[in-house]
C-alpha cells in the first residue's frame, strides 16, 4: 500500500474478504482505490502461507450413504437443471430446494423427473438455506448461487456434519479457499467442485490416455474460457440481481478458470504427483464492457454505476509452471465477440490432443492430425470405463452433452458405495485460487505470484483419479439399474 497507508483502519474490511470479498461498486475514486489495495494485500499474505495438514481428504472414503438426502439451494440457470438431472438417479431423495424467488423453487419443483421425491420448499427466507446445512434430513448440499455465497454455506454446511457440492468457483479469494480446506479436514467432508467439463467426451479420453502414458510425459497445456456473454451481463432477467455483471465490473483477471483448467490439471496429476508452483496474468484494456454500459445507462440509469471502473479488462492471459516444470497457459474473455472456447490442449513428449475451434484431435507427429480411422482405433481402445457405461445414456438426459450427468451420477455413485472424489477440497481450492492470484498478477505489472500447496505437501504422495470403476458403480436410474 502507499506509505501503508491507514492499513490498520482497514482491517475490519478482512471480514467482508472471507465473506466474499470486497465489494468496490458504488464506492468513490479513494474508497475504491483503498478497497482494491487492501484486497491485493490480503491475496499476497495468504498466497504465502505455509500449511500443515490436518487430514487428508485426497484419496479419502467417507462411510457410505446407501440413500443420499439432498438439499438444493440455488435455483436458477444452473440449479434447476441440477435437480431436473439427479430426480433421474436411484438411491437419492430430494429433500429440500431453496431459493430467494419463490417461481424458482416452483420451476424446479415441476422438474422432478419422479414421484419418490417430495422436498421442503424454501422461498421466503433468505436465511432459509442454513435451516439445509442443519437438518438432520440432508446429507449433502448441493449450491448453485452466485459465486460469493459459495464459500459461506459450503464452510456452514461442513461444520454442520454435510457433505458439499458447489458450482464453480468454489472460492475467489485465497483467504476462502484455505477456509474450505481447513473445514473439509477438520470435518471430513468432501467439498467437491461441480467442474462438469472434467466429464465431457473428449476430456475424459484425453485423461485416460495421458494415464495410461499415451502422451509420454506431459510438458504443457492450455485451456481458456472464451464466452460472449456481454449482452446478458446487463440483461436484468438472466441472472438474480444482476450478479455476474458485478463480479467482472470491479475485478480484472481470470475469473472463471476452472473450465479449461480442471481437465488439464487431472491430466497432469495437479495435488496428486505435481503441484502448481507460480503464475503471471495479464489483462488487455476494457474496450468493451464501458462503452456498453454507458449505452444501457443512457436507457436505464440503474446502470450508471456499471461506467469508468477501473478494475476491469476484457481478454486475459495467464501462465502457470509446475513444480514439475510444467507450464499452462488459461485465457478468460465473456465480453468480446469471440467464438466461444474452452481450448483444451494437452502436449507431451510422444503426442499431444487439441479440441477447439476443430472437434477433438490427436497428434502423434508433428506433420498432421491422426485421420477418422485413427482417431476411432484411439477412441476403441482409451474410451474410458465412465463412458462405456454411462455415454448414451448420459447424451439422452442432458446437460451440457451429458457431462452434466456423467458429473451428478459420478458424486452421488462415490457417496453411495464410500470411494474417494475425483475432484477434492485440495481441487477445489487450488483450481478457484487461479482467479485472485491473477487479479494479484494483473495489478501488479505481470508480476509473478506463489501457488498456495494447499495439500501441505501431501501432493507427492496422493494416488492419481481413478475412473476405473472398479468400484462401485452401482447407482442406476429411475427406470432400472444400470
Amino acid at each position: 500500500m502507499s506509505n501503508r497507508r491507514d492499513f490498520l483502519k482497514y482491517t475490519s474490511l478482512a471480514g467482508l474478504s472471507a465473506a466474499g470479498g470486497l465489494s468496490l461498486s458504488s464506492c468513490s475514486g479513494s474508497e475504491r482505490e483503498d478497497k482494491q489495495e487492501v484486497k491485493l494485500q490480503h491475496t499476497l499474505d495468504a498466497s504465502k502461507r505455509h500449511y500443515q495438514q490436518q487430514f487428508n481428504m485426497s484419496g479419502y472414503a467417507a462411510p457410505r450413504i446407501d440413500t443420499v438426502r439432498i438439499g438444493f439451494i440455488g435455483l436458477g440457470n444452473r440449479g434447476g437443471a441440477a435437480v431436473e438431472r439427479v430426480s433421474n438417479l436411484d438411491g437419492v431423495q430430494i429433500n429440500a430446494l431453496c431459493d430467494v424467488r419463490k417461481i424458482k423453487v416452483e420451476e424446479a419443483k415441476a422438474r422432478i423427473k419422479t414421484k419418490r421425491h417430495n422436498p421442503a420448499l424454501h422461498d421466503t427466507d433468505a436465511e432459509a438455506w442454513k435451516k439445509i446445512c442443519e437438518s438432520p434430513n440432508i446429507d449433502l448440499v448441493y449450491i448453485c448461487t452466485p459465486w460469493e455465497y459459495h464459500t459461506p454455506m459450503a464452510v456452514y454446511a461442513m461444520e454442520h456434519g454435510k457433505h458439499v457440492a458447489t458450482e464453480i468457483p468454489a472460492a475467489y479469494t485465497v483467504e476462502d479457499c484455505w477456509r474450505l480446506v481447513e473445514t473439509s479436514e477438520k470435518t471430513k467432508k468432501h467439498c467437491v467442485m461441480l467442474e462438469n467439463c472434467c466429464y465431457d467426451f473428449f476430456e475424459l479420453l484425453t485423461l485416460n490416455m495421458a494415464q495410461q502414458g499415451f502422451f509420454g510425459e506431459l510438458i504443457h497445456g492450455e485451456g481458456a474460457y472464451i464466452h460472449h456473454i456481454l449482452e446478458s451481463l446487463f440483461d436484468k432477467d438472466a441472472r438474480w440481481n444482476l450478479w455476474r455483471l458485478k463480479q467482472n465490473d470491479h475485478r480484472n483477471g481470470n475469473l472463471y478458470p476452472t473450465h479449461g483448467f480442471g481437465p488439464i490439471c487431472q491430466a497432469m496429476g495437479i495435488n496428486r504427483g505435481d503441484c502448481l508452483d507460480y503464475m503471471v496474468s495479464m489483462s488487455s484494456n476494457d474496450f468493451m464492457l464501458e462503452p456498453y454500459a454507458e449505452k444501457r445507462a443512457s436507457e436505464d440509469p440503474t446502470f450508471k454505476e456499471f461506467i469508468h471502473q477501473p478494475y476491469r479488462g476484457n481478454i486475459n492471459t495467464s501462465t502457470i509452471r509446475t513444480q514439475k516444470g510444467r507450464t499452462i497457459l488459461l485465457q478468460h474473455d465473456v465480453s468480446s465477440p469471440r467464438i466461444y472456447s474452452r481450448l483444451h490442449v494437452l502436449s507431451g513428449t510422444k503426442a499431444m490432443a487439441q479440441k477447439y475451434p476443430l472437434p477433438g484431435k490427436i497428434a502423434t507427429g508433428h506433420e498432421d492430425w491422426l485421420n477418422e480411422a485413427e482417431m476411432k482405433k484411439i477412441a476403441t481402445e482409451y474410451t474410458p470405463p465412465i463412458v462405456n457405461k454411462l455415454g448414451e445414456l448420459a447424451k439422452q438426459i442432458g446437460g451440457h452433452g451429458g457431462m452434466d450427468f456423467m458429473m451428478d451420477w459420478r458424486l452421488i455413485d462415490c457417496l453411495r458405495n464410500g470411494l474417494a472424489m475425483d475432484m477434492d477440497v485440495y481441487d477445489a481450492a487450488a483450481w478457484s485460487v487461479i482467479g485472485p492470484l491473477s487479479e494479484w498478477s494483473v495489478a501488479n505489472r505481470s508480476h509473478p505470484i506463489d501457488i498456495p500447496d494447499f495439500t501441505g505437501g501431501k501432493w507427492k504422495v496422493n494416488k492419481p483419479v481413478d475412473l476405473s470403476l472398479s468400484q462401485g458403480a452401482t447407482t442406476g436410474v429411475w427406470s432400472g439399474k444400470l
